[in-house]
């Protein structure tokens, strides 16, 4: 029952809308992880399939049988717009879905500060896969690099409809020994717009304790950015020059407006003039992406920074701050930064992600790593992919190693999640997955695959086990915030949001989960807002 990876982008076609989905890619900020040296150089062949038609190449078996519809997400063109939408069908004969592994917890992140502020977060900010994400499963592990895939799910209240789960783990991140060491550039926004409370004091904060908590072998370097950008501390060893960093971090101040692409620009220029051979090499860009000055486009920005992106493999973790918060922006850095982002909005998120999650998960297990799952036609009428409608990759793209995928570290868990129309009656093969990535020293290929049956969907998703229950909960509140009255969302089985918010308090009560309790917490205030 296992496997999981990436998802295709192809044509979409009008919309034939049944309903609404929208999927959650988190998992705790464990995308801090970047590659040596010995990684990096394929960049330069790498194509980008995500915007182009394919046809079906499935893995690792081709489904039995014809008919049925492949359900195709939309594409995210900016802020506060999309050009497609994950509520769309495509007509598409076919029985697989691809995709790039996205480990982003941003927009669940981003929700709970808006909610909690009294307003519906705006639609085009939600995506469901990091809601989903953002919550730790147990999923088991494997013992070496790779991932190991779990494939279950359950019925709806809506006949024939259930949400298949596809999960997918990395290794402890406790159990390989000691992590490589790290070279952190740190890229900070110290604009006019950071100086409001929630902010740079949040991060300063941050970023001291990280600075005790990191190894006398790590180093980091702290480039600043407001009209114009300018190195404040170059790559500089900790051992005994932690004061000389707490000193740098104290002196952060914010001024004029956002030249971010400058910023951007010149962190990575500061992070290959001080890039250590061996060692983990990353960019760690902290900003509310509220760019108003210089380029203000992710495309040009990194294309700028390609060189050094590419052959020195160099990854971006944007971390995203404030109430106003340019989340597009800081999403398509990151994912043509083969990054990741989270976002913060209090001392405690901050600690967690610069003080626990950032050093804990530093080292790289996985590069370009895709999935694909294979429905049987002769048991699924039709399914549909909740969220990832950014990652999509063509099918006949899933074994091309040029093709760009997800950078994944360990101790990560990511989901995908399907809601999936069983034929009337049928029984036996519901679908296979498989995940494929390169190993990130040899890049040498590897594929994991498993089976889920019919027979083992449960008879009701609030009725099964801790991990189902809360990716279903993550999945449709999202939804029901890409709804059009913020309300009921358009999956099947979906429960009106105040039955939601009772569910997921229940939830929390019986798991004393803290994690469990703020989402229940802001279903509540949606409830209340819808």
């Amino acid at each position: 029952m296992n496997r999981y990876g990436t998802h295709g982008k192809r044509g979409r076609r009008g919309a034939t809308a049944l309903f609404a989905l929208t999927l959650a890619s988190g998992l705790l900020l464990t995308g801090c992880g970047g590659d040596d040296d010995a990684s990096g150089a394929a960049k330069d062949t790498t194509v980008d399939s995500r915007r182009r038609g394919s046809a079906p190449m499935p893995a690792p078996d081709r489904p039995r049988g014809e008919g049925g519809q492949r359900y195709d997400g939309g594409t995210s063109t900016g802020e506060g717009e999309k050009n497609g939408d994950s509520r769309e069908i495509a007509p598409d004969p076919d029985h697989l879905s691809t995709f790039a592994l996205d480990v982003d917890t941003a927009s669940y992140g981003y929700a709970r500060r808006t909610l909690s502020e009294g307003r519906l977060p705006d639609p085009a900010t939600v995506r469901p896969e990091e809601f989903v994400n953002s919550f730790r499963q147990d999923y088991e592990r494997p013992d070496g690099d790779g991932f190991s895939v779990t494939v279950d799910g359950a019925r709806t209240d809506d006949e024939d409809w259930s949400l298949v789960r596809v999960g997918l783990a990395t290794r402890s991140a406790e159990g390989r020994g000691e992590r490589p060491p790290a070279a952190l550039t740190f890229v900070i926004d110290v604009s006019g717009s950071m100086g409001e409370p929630g902010r740079l004091d949040l991060a300063q904060e941050a970023l001291g304790t990280m600075t005790d908590r990191l190894r006398d072998d790590d180093s980091v370097a702290f480039v600043t950015f407001s009209d114009e950008a300018e190195t404040v501390l170059p790559m500089t060893r900790l051992g005994d020059h932690r004061g000389r960093v707490h000193d740098a971090i104290a002196g952060l101040e914010p001024s004029e407006s956002t030249n971010l692409g400058a910023g951007v620009e010149t962190g990575y220029e500061t992070a290959v003039e001080g890039r250590r051979e061996g060692v983990t090499n990353r960019v760690v860009l902290v900003s509310d992406a509220l760019a108003n000055t210089g380029d203000t486009d992710a495309d040009t920005i990194l294309e700028r920074v390609a060189t050094e992106r590419r052959e020195h493999g160099i990854t971006l973790f944007g971390v995203g701050v404030g109430s106003d918060y340019g989340d597009a922006l800081m999403e398509r850095l990151a994912d043509k930064g083969d990054g990741h982002t989270t976002y913060v909005s209090t001392t405690e998120d901050a600690r967690e992600v610069f003080c626990e999650q950032l050093p804990r998960h530093i080292e790289l297990t996985a590069r370009d790593a895709k999935a694909q799952v294979a429905f049987d036609p002769e048991t699924v009428a039709e399914f549909r992919l909740v969220g990832y409608d950014d990652r999509q990759v063509a099918d006949e793209d899933f074994r091309d190693d040029r093709v760009d995928g997800g950078e994944v570290g360990p101790g990560h868990t990511v989901t995908a999640l399907y809601a999936v129309r069983t034929r009337p009656g049928a029984d036996g093969h519901l679908a296979t997955a498989t995940v494929r990535w390169l190993d990130p020293d040899s890049r040498e290929p590897h594929e994991e695959s498993g089976d889920v049956e019919s027979d083992a969907l449960g008879e009701s998703v609030w009725d099964a086990g801790r991990g189902l229950r809360v990716t279903a909960t993550a999945a449709y509140f999202a939804d029901a915030l890409r709804s059009a009255d913020g309300n009921r969302g358009s999956l099947p089985g979906a429960p009106g949001l105040s039955e939601l918010s009772e569910r997921a308090e229940g939830l929390a009560d019986r798991t004393e989960d803290e994690d469990l309790r703020e989402l229940a917490e802001a279903i509540e205030q949606a409830d209340r807002l819808a």
